[in-house]
């Protein structure tokens, strides 16, 4: 059985909630877009360890964070930009106009957009909604395919993690490059879980069709490469 990443007194860093030894906190450089990203974050995320939203907040730069609780109402000025255009990522969202050859539908000015998204569970990102529910326009994205998000389940081939809502909407948006960097992010954080939990072939399968696998070879080198203190000892056969 995989070890859980959880369990009491074992060491995990104060950023992505991994062992040390799965660390990827300081791996990439931050991702860099003229996108205002928020999220709103149920409190139970906060110590998640598969929590996507808070990988956003350590990979994109200028990204905040709201938490969701219960009993304190929210403050929608706290968190919406008068001066931008609010887009609320949710399945139940208008779906976005693609531009193609046949829909010459413009793209929207990313630097006048905000994007708000909603992390937890399919239920909590339910109750989320309702509770930003009229702020700005609620849009969901035309993700297809199977999510790269091996650590929950997704309800659906349609379904995604939020990191890759948020991956998507950059690309449609024309921010190639800083949706190609988050999305190394990503599969890079999604590997190292794999790995802290114990589930190697799992891992090894992931990576063989990951981004990461050519983009970051030394990052991944260095994961792997076997600590001091992990040298295995010889086993002593008990006296008879």
């Amino acid at each position: 059985m995989a070890r859980s990443v959880v369990l009491a007194g074992t060491a995990r860093c104060s950023g992505c909630l991994l062992p040390p030894r799965w660390c990827t906190c300081q791996g990439l450089d931050l991702v860099t877009s003229p996108l205002q990203v928020d999220i709103f974050l149920h409190f139970r995320e906060q110590w998640r360890p598969t929590s996507t939203g808070k990988l956003i907040e350590r990979a994109v730069s200028g990204a905040r964070t709201h938490i969701y609780r219960r009993d304190v109402p929210v403050d929608r000025q706290a968190i919406v930009d008068p001066n931008k255009e609010l887009w609320i990522l949710h399945p139940r969202g208008a779906p976005i106009p693609i531009p193609n050859e046949t829909n010459l539908f413009p793209r929207s000015d990313p630097t006048r957009l905000q994007v708000l998204l909603l992390d937890g569970s399919w239920c909590e990102a339910s109750r989320l909604m309702r509770d930003v529910e009229g702020w700005g326009r609620a849009v969901s994205l035309p993700l297809s395919g199977q999510s790269r998000y091996w650590l929950r389940e997704q309800k659906g081939e349609a379904s995604h993690s939020t990191i890759e809502a948020l991956i998507g909407l950059m690309t449609l948006l024309g921010l190639e490059e800083a949706a190609t960097r988050l999305k190394l992010h990503f599969e890079l954080h999604v590997f190292a879980t794999l790995r802290a939990r114990g589930r190697k072939a799992e891992a090894e399968e992931y990576l063989e069709t990951s981004p990461i696998r050519h983009a970051v070879p030394e990052l991944l080198a260095r994961l792997m490469a076997r600590r001091p203190n992990e040298t295995s000892v010889p086993r002593v056969k008990p006296a008879e």
